[in-house]
């Protein structure tokens, strides 16, 4: 619920077009309510423009099925990241307009339509096998109101397939790049763009890659200006913190 739809209640009571009992149903989940497992956070869209999006790695099937049912019934947009389908199958035997985004293993309920910013985001990953973090970049910004130029496995080792989209690229206000192994496409792309490039190494790569570590402190040590990095694996940061600087 955001400041405009709280506003909206309160004079909708002061001008006698509801009563006291429907404006405190409406009213009556804000800011929180403790589920006893979790406290959902209903003032988070008010706090930040985005409401609270649920982690569902670590949660069993009842408390993600409980924690979605609870927010989709407030009436608010609801976005579960490291989903599986059996998740999935439990949120959507309580919401039937759940949608899963597999590749992404995101869970989704749209209840209310955002705004599409009249910017794009551009979504670029060094290889094939980055392209289930850069889902769930994408499809979170997608979400969260953002139109996506998708460009995949355009990494460093065949660099024309990079040059060939860069027309494409620089029609966004935002990039996220994507890269496991050595991680050196973010700094390329930072060195040819005059936009924030947001960096997200990936797990992938052959032993002294180290699981993300050695694209990580690739990434961190880049000489490319405007290069920030998320953690390692974490399309869903990326795609949010992309959202944000794309809707200021």
């Amino acid at each position: 619920m955001n400041r405009e739809e709280i506003l909206r209640i309160l004079e909708d009571l002061s001008e006698g077009k509801t009563d006291v009992n429907k404006a405190f149903e409406k009213l009556k989940y804000f800011p929180y309510t403790d589920l006893g497992f979790a406290r959902i956070d209903h003032h988070r869209e008010l706090r930040t423009g985005y409401p609270e999006i649920v982690f569902c790695e670590g949660k069993t099937l009842e408390q993600v099925r409980d924690i979605f049912r609870h927010i989709s019934q407030s009436g608010e947009n609801v976005i579960g990241t490291r989903a599986t389908r059996d998740k999935y199958e439990a949120v959507s035997s309580a919401a039937g307009d759940a949608v899963w985004h597999e590749e992404a293993r995101i869970i989704s309920i749209s209840n209310k339509k955002r705004e599409p910013a009249k910017t794009k985001i551009a979504v670029i990953t060094a290889g094939t096998s980055d392209i289930p973090v850069a889902e769930e970049a994408a499809v979170t910004c997608e979400l969260l109101g953002n139109n996506v130029s998708r460009i995949y496995d355009a990494g460093v080792a065949g660099i024309h397939r990079l040059l060939d989209n860069l027309p494409e690229i620089k029609e966004c206000r935002v990039a996220i790049v994507i890269a496991g192994m050595e991680g050196a496409l973010a700094s390329v792309v930072g060195g040819i763009v005059d936009m924030p490039v947001i960096a997200v190494p990936t797990s992938v790569g052959y032993g002294a890659s180290f699981n993300g570590i050695s694209a990580l402190l690739a990434m961190l040590t880049s000489c490319a200006s405007g290069v920030s990095v998320v953690n390692i694996d974490n399309g869903f940061g990326a795609g949010f913190n992309a959202s944000m600087i794309n809707n200021l």
